[in-house]
């Protein structure tokens, strides 16, 4: 549960959420943001229409090569993986079916969680549009849901970024990780001796930090 409570976004409570099947595009209109739920986090973009979807993902590919053919085709997992590592992103069109890669598609609207008013249709889809092509990547800071959060919003941000920093400070900064620090630089003062004194006395700042920020 953990891992899901650290990227789960969906504010069923406060959103007004709509399910869909990939195949049907009857409910999609342009300037709409969609959503596909993964296992362990959730990938946006923006329809444009016509069957299409603009979306930011990370790809090795294009660093690589230059064959508009290869680069074109669905992103496999692999070269998805390589680019978040090498923080290689791209925005690009694909069908509505290759966005969805197997998952249902859902259209969210994220009014009610999100302060500032959806901007028009069109304007939407426009920056969406004008984005499109290779793009620096980072997990936490320039994702796919700021991408679709900027075009839809005119904010980059992202919930699933923001959950997963209050999920780790909450861990992190917690009083056990303070004492469990504590009990470490004791422990290494008293098994090294005052070698060790300048260690030990780092380990006591970080847990008092710890403990103050808790």
């Amino acid at each position: 549960m953990f891992p899901l409570q650290l990227f789960n976004i969906f504010f069923t409570a406060s959103t007004v959420q709509e399910r869909v099947s990939k195949d049907d595009l009857s409910p999609y209109t342009r300037g709409d943001l969609l959503e596909v739920p993964r296992t362990l986090f959730t990938h946006f973009g923006i329809y444009l229409g016509d069957n299409r979807v603009a979306h930011l993902i990370p790809d090795i590919l294009p660093v690589f090569s230059q064959n508009k053919a290869a680069i074109g085709e669905m992103v496999t997992n692999l070269r998805l993986i390589l680019g978040v590592v090498a923080k290689a992103a791209s925005v690009r069109v694909d069908s509505v079916a290759d966005f969805a890669y197997g998952s249902e598609v859902l259209v969210n609207h994220m009014d009610a969680v999100c302060h500032q008013p959806a901007l028009e249709a069109e304007e939407v889809a426009r920056r969406a549009e004008e984005l499109l092509g290779s793009i620096s990547y980072s997990l936490l800071w320039y994702n796919c849901e700021h991408y679709v959060m900027y075009c839809r919003y005119g904010l980059v941000i992202s919930y699933q970024t923001y959950q997963f920093c209050t999920a780790v400070r909450k861990t992190v900064c917690s009083r056990t990780s303070a004492y469990l620090t504590a009990l470490l630089g004791v422990g290494a003062m008293l098994y090294l001796g005052s070698a060790a004194s300048l260690t030990s006395i780092i380990f006591l700042l970080v847990s008092f930090i710890l403990w103050m920020t808790s």
